[in-house]
């Protein structure tokens, strides 16, 4: 994904249209026009000519754009949220788990990186969206906070210390770096960097040891 995104109006393309109802056609054309195109440079009318679709059919599903990428948004959450799994339902090492969730984090900002980016480039500016990405990523941090509960190994680590607080200090620190490796900003343009350093801050934060060294539950 390029750090460098434009703003020009959208150019009518030779590729038919996705198929499908005039809703999912809306969606798949504004993702891929996100690949390449900032959203705060994008129209109603630019996702009009991607999709091939009239504005009365925009409007019927859509209030405006916002609550497009709003829904592009939802999915790729509900992913990211079956990414955490491996850690997050407390079967396996939580290391290994932690490594596994960052890696399929990583493979999900990549495939997503254009909706992603917007979001997280807009929220601070729009009402709706705001609302929306602070409820996103209260997901992230709930699920943080009941896995840390759960795990009298970091309870004993975070002894004293606010939970809530530091499972949401270690979402949004995921945030902005996978954010930065989406933007092409190094070093976290590199997946191995990006995924090492967010595994050993998790580890570290929670566990007190490195990364690379496992334990049995």
């Amino acid at each position: 994904m390029s750090a460098k995104r434009s703003s020009r109006p959208a150019r009518r393309s030779d590729t038919p249209p996705t198929s499908g109802p005039p809703g999912e056609q809306i969606l798949s054309a504004t993702r891929e026009l996100l690949r390449e195109r900032r959203f705060d440079g994008l129209s109603v009318a630019d996702i009009l000519t991607a999709a091939g679709v009239s504005r009365a059919s925009f409007y019927f599903y859509f209030p405006n754009k916002q609550a497009v990428l709003a829904e592009l948004v939802r999915r790729a959450v509900a992913q990211g949220r079956q990414a955490a799994h491996p850690w997050t339902d407390g079967r396996q090492d939580p290391v290994t788990a932690l490594r596994a969730g960052t890696q399929e984090g990583a493979r999900l900002w990549r495939e997503n990186a254009g909706v992603l980016m917007a979001i997280v480039e807009n929220w601070a500016s729009d009402p709706d969206l705001r609302a929306l990405w602070l409820e996103q990523m209260d997901l992230f941090t709930d699920a943080a906070v009941a896995r840390i509960q759960s795990d009298p190994q970091a309870l004993r680590r975070l002894s004293g210390m606010n939970v809530r607080a530091v499972a949401a200090s270690l979402t949004w620190h995921g945030e902005r770096l996978y954010y930065l490796a989406a933007a092409g900003i190094p070093p976290f343009d590199d997946e191995d960097t990006l995924v090492d350093v967010l595994t050993d801050t998790w580890t570290a934060t929670l566990y007190g040891r490195p990364a690379g060294e496992t334990t049995d539950q």
